[in-house]
């Protein structure tokens, strides 16, 4: 059975950081692309950030480049989305994404506020 478990999200003030969690099980973790999705109210969901299976190249939306690093740990089977200087427009629940060819899993979704 696949999972995908994302944990770290919260209230946070503008400035501060997150980091976010995504545990992954029933699938071969290390040969999938993992991404970190988000969707604010009223939005659609967009691309913030991905880490590629094998060497683990990185990209990230343009929102998030210099704040936020994705990492990942293949013997933990966990993908991380470390987040600084929050700012109140990265507010929005943040979704856990695994990709392989036609094949793709996402979590249940992590809220984050940012807010004073």
């Amino acid at each position: 059975q696949v999972q995908l478990v994302e944990s770290g999200g919260g209230l946070v003030q503008p400035g501060g950081s997150l980091r976010l969690s995504c545990t992954a099980s029933g699938f071969a973790f290390s040969s999938y692309a993992m991404s970190w999705y988000r969707q604010a109210p009223g939005m659609e969901r967009e691309l913030v950030a991905t880490v590629t299976s094998g060497i683990g190249n990185t990209n990230y939306a343009d929102s998030v480049k210099g704040r936020f690093t994705i990492s990942r740990d293949n013997a933990k089977n966990t993908v991380y989305l470390q987040m600084n200087n929050l700012k109140p427009e990265d507010t929005a629940v943040y979704y856990c994404n695994a990709r392989r060819a036609w094949n793709a899993f996402w979590g249940q979704g992590t809220q984050v506020t940012v807010s004073s």
